[in-house]
């Protein structure tokens, strides 16, 4: 009898990651809470990490390249993740947008709402690649790098955040799908550019046959084109009017109430994420000043293996926000709590295995990237630190997400600003400067920053303002 019932208890969990894996769009009001965040959680788990393979990918071949070439990809990273949270904040508004519509049965008007979306992106992202192409130098000696390490890798740089388009569009067009329902197409735009960038980026970096070696250059070739070929499979999904959103002409036609709405959520959102990235950028410079290019190259490893798993996590708090913005478009406000908790519960299971595993295995994990044994104390120190408070992020990012599901993208805002900058980089600079510390104090601050957002985020969200919001 026992084995009776795990039998198809194993049948059941199976069929549910076959139905998740298959991709098709639902309403996500009725039914199941459990089985609603599974259905969205996997795909969306699976698109995240996707997007921390590019990170990952370019650290292991760049590695290999010498501590200086190592430190300009991740200088490089903490300044595109401005532009990967003014995406991430447009991104926010349309899944709140197009969710709210889709929970009110009003796809047409999901559909314009994305394609609103899409128009503001571009040209805010037009601006910004100019900008950083021009400056790329200018940018990384601000950030700190040495002038040997700037003269290797000022070509990725360029190249990086000049294609910002790419890496904008595939954030907002993802977010869109997200807010109809769709993961599933969501993560096939992410393996499908992951699999171009995983083959072209050891042929870039060290040339094979007529392709010659582009060195660092050629790792930022090999994502920005990758990224494009993912852009390209989400432009055709969207426009090929087989799914829930049917993108047509007239959406192009810009609708200045739709956009003044997209840009009232996504500015606050932004906000949020531009706090978070600053302090990121700040954080980064004050390794690289405290410890110099070896200090940088092991924080920088350390930090693509922390965002590897945060990225995933962040993928499951995803569903939240759907499930938030699609239950109150329907009127109900108790399923959409019910839907965060449930999210935040598995959230922190996963997170709490993964900081265990990273704590034990550091060593042979941080190994995989670098032997240069001065990197690699760095590198070991900060993903112990760090990874200590994954059970807190997990629970963190949920809520927080929660809040943006519903359009109320400010309140995050402000528990940003307080606790990356008037309490993280303090906190920062006092361990690592005042108590000579130096990187290790950069780490420490990290975790504790993080504790303090969940456990603010936690009780604004009990209080239930959210629930009330009109998008």
């Amino acid at each position: 009898m026992n084995s009776y019932k795990s039998s198809y208890r194993l049948s059941g969990i199976y069929s549910l990651i076959r139905q998740a894996l298959k991709g098709e769009e639902m309403d996500f009001t009725t039914g199941s809470i459990r089985r609603a965040v599974i259905l969205l959680a996997i795909p969306m788990m699976l698109e995240m990490s996707m997007e921390s393979v590019f990170a990952v990918v370019d650290i292991f071949f760049v590695s290999h390249l010498g501590k200086h070439a190592t430190s300009i990809v991740g200088l490089t990273e903490s300044v595109i993740t401005i532009v990967y949270s003014i995406a991430i904040g447009i991104s926010m508004a349309a899944t709140a947008l197009v969710a709210r519509r889709v929970g009110e049965k009003d796809p047409e008007a999901a559909a314009t709402a994305g394609m609103q979306s899409i128009i503001v992106s571009v040209f805010i992202t037009l601006l910004l690649s100019i900008a950083g192409f021009i400056f790329a130098a200018d940018i990384l000696k601000i950030m700190g790098a040495e002038p040997e390490a700037i003269s290797e890798g000022i070509n990725y740089t360029r190249i990086v955040i000049g294609g910002s388009m790419v890496i904008m569009l595939l954030f907002l067009i993802n977010g869109i799908f997200r807010g109809a329902g769709n993961a599933m197409m969501a993560m096939k735009s992410l393996w499908l550019a992951n699999i171009c960038n995983i083959i072209l980026c050891p042929l870039f970096i060290r040339g094979f046959g007529p392709v010659p070696a582009f060195g660092i250059a050629g790792a930022a070739m090999a994502t920005t084109i990758g990224r494009s070929v993912g852009v390209l499979y989400q432009l055709y999904h969207l426009f090929n009017g087989k799914h829930l959103l049917k993108i047509t002409v007239k959406h192009l036609l810009p609708d200045k109430k739709i956009m003044k709405s997209v840009i009232d959520i996504a500015w606050p959102a932004t906000l949020q994420f531009l706090i978070g990235s600053g302090s990121w950028i700040v954080l980064a410079a004050l390794v690289a000043s405290t410890g110099h290019s070896a200090a940088s190259a092991g924080y920088q490893i350390a930090i693509r293996i922390v965002v590897f798993f945060i990225l995933p996590a962040w993928g499951m708090s995803n569903a939240a926000a759907t499930l938030v913005g699609q239950n109150l478009g329907a009127q109900q406000p108790g399923r959409a709590e019910e839907s965060v908790i449930r999210t935040a519960k598995y959230n922190a299971i996963f997170m709490g295995t993964v900081s265990f595993i990273l704590i034990a295995f550091a060593n042979p994990v941080i190994s995989f990237f670098t032997q240069d044994p001065v990197v690699k104390v760095y590198a070991i120190d900060a993903v112990r630190i760090v990874s200590a408070g994954y059970l807190f992020y997990g629970i963190g990012m949920v809520m927080v997400n929660a809040f943006n599901g519903a359009g109320d993208t400010r309140t995050p805002t402000v528990i940003n600003l307080f606790c990356f900058w008037c309490f993280q980089i303090p906190l920062a600079y006092l361990l690592a400067k005042q108590f000579g510390l130096g990187p290790l104090g950069v780490f420490i601050a990290i975790p504790v920053a993080e504790t303090a957002i969940t456990i603010t985020s936690c009780i604004l969200f009990r209080k239930g303002k959210w629930k009330l919001k009109r998008i």
